[in-house]
């Protein structure tokens, strides 16, 4: 584990890298550099019945949010891949990085 440890501090440290260089021209440029659709995360936003307005800027922040999420959560399901001495990354793996991390408490009800 002291594995991951030392590969989550480097991908934190290249997440913040990332945002204090990211070259922003335009508020568009801005909202094209991320990977999620931000249609599909405003209408996500909207389901809540108490969201009635939403700012052009809290989409992007989400999506951004989310993708650093995912990313994490990937990176912690590879290194119980990578224990376990495969190449393949599996739900195992995923479902193992859940429980055995505190700030994903959230999502355990999910995967059982």
């Amino acid at each position: 584990m002291k594995n991951m440890q030392s590969q989550l501090n480097r991908f934190w440290a290249e997440q913040m890298q990332e945002m204090e260089t990211l070259e922003i021209g335009t508020e568009q440029d801005f909202k094209n550099h991320n990977d999620l659709p931000l249609a599909r995360i405003k209408r996500i936003m909207k389901c809540d019945e108490d969201v009635r307005m939403i700012s052009a800027e809290a989409p992007v922040l989400f999506a951004k949010a989310c993708e650093m999420f995912i990313l994490e959560l990937t990176l912690r399901s590879w290194c119980y891949s990578e224990k376990n001495k495969r190449r393949t990354l599996q739900k195992e793996d995923i479902q193992a990085a859940i429980r055995k991390t505190d700030i994903f408490d959230f999502l355990v009800h999910v995967i059982e």
